[in-house]
């Protein structure tokens, strides 16, 4: 069995979908939500959903000591990023190589790096004047938006869709995508 973390930092849309998908799961199970800030919807949704969870604030993620034997007690496999905000330590990335997975709200190489995720990479999108866009699941490395990607899905933007639009039809792949590239990812290693 292989217990993985949800490190999210908002509404926790995509990490209710993934642990409704595991629930029961014969290989993986979801053990642990992180959030970085306290009031994330997130932390809301797990408890609601019988998932422990935990908030490390932003300035705790450089204690290697304290972070590594949080994450070794709770017996944790590896991670999902479902909306963290934060750039993950190379500590971290270093301890669960190809164990940290990430999706992203455009088709990368394009619209990514710091300060790209939610609403401004699709405004960015629609500004490009793109014909599509999509989802990108990747590794974790040490540069945002750069890990090695896994998986891509698109879909069409009309000329008359709005930001709000795209965010819903990207939104719709994560839920479709994400938790099957997950079970694919972590079955393999």
């Amino acid at each position: 069995m292989k217990n993985l973390a949800i490190l999210a930092s908002g509404s926790g849309s995509n990490a209710e979908v993934i642990i409704r998908y595991f629930r029961n799961h014969e290989t993986i199970r979801i053990v642990l939500v992180i959030s970085n800030k306290v009031e994330a919807g997130v932390l809301e949704k797990a408890e609601r959903l019988g998932i422990p969870s935990m908030v490390i604030p932003k300035k705790c993620w450089q204690e290697e000591t304290d972070i590594l034997k949080t994450f070794n007690n709770k017996q944790i496999d590896g991670f999902i990023l479902a909306g963290f905000l934060l750039q993950v330590p190379p500590f971290l990335i270093e301890r669960y190589s190809k164990r940290i997975i990430n999706i992203h709200p455009a088709l990368l190489p394009k619209f990514g790096g710091k300060g790209m995720y939610g609403k401004q990479v699709h405004q960015a999108v629609k500004m490009a004047g793109e014909s599509n866009t999509g989802i990108t699941i990747h590794e974790v490395n040490e540069v945002y938006d750069d890990g090695e990607i896994i998986f891509q899905a698109s879909c069409s933007i009309l000329p008359t869709d709005d930001v709000e639009t795209i965010a819903l039809k990207v939104q719709e792949l994560e839920h479709i995508h994400y938790p099957k590239v997950i079970e694919g990812h972590f079955k393999s290693i």
